[in-house]
């Protein structure tokens, strides 16, 4: 748990993608969620946290649905969205927290 907190510390912001294998949103997300970490790379990281094996995590930040996204900044959670969302709606916010 200590890297993954180290981790959301950086300068960078990073997005978070909960998610868990038994999910169908969730595996629906995935070509999205890689297609999304290709165009930020470099300027925002991308992580994904599987709840089942994290649980503390998922706990610690109240996730509650499958599949939640968290950006953090500076260690903060500064945007959340629970579900699925489209990948120009999530650049674009991505872009924002840049």
């Amino acid at each position: 748990m200590g890297s993954f907190n180290e981790l959301l510390k950086s300068e960078k912001a990073v997005l978070v993608d909960f998610y868990a294998d038994w999910c169908g949103p969730c595996k629906a997300m995935e070509p999205v969620i890689k297609e999304v970490a290709k165009n930020v790379q470099g300027k925002i990281k991308v992580v994904k946290i599987n709840i089942d094996k994290n649980v503390q995590a998922a706990q610690q930040y109240s996730v509650q649905a499958v599949p939640t996204f968290i950006i953090f900044k500076n260690g903060n959670p500064h945007w959340r969205h629970a579900g699925m969302i489209d990948k120009k709606s999530l650049i674009d916010i991505l872009n924002q927290a840049m």
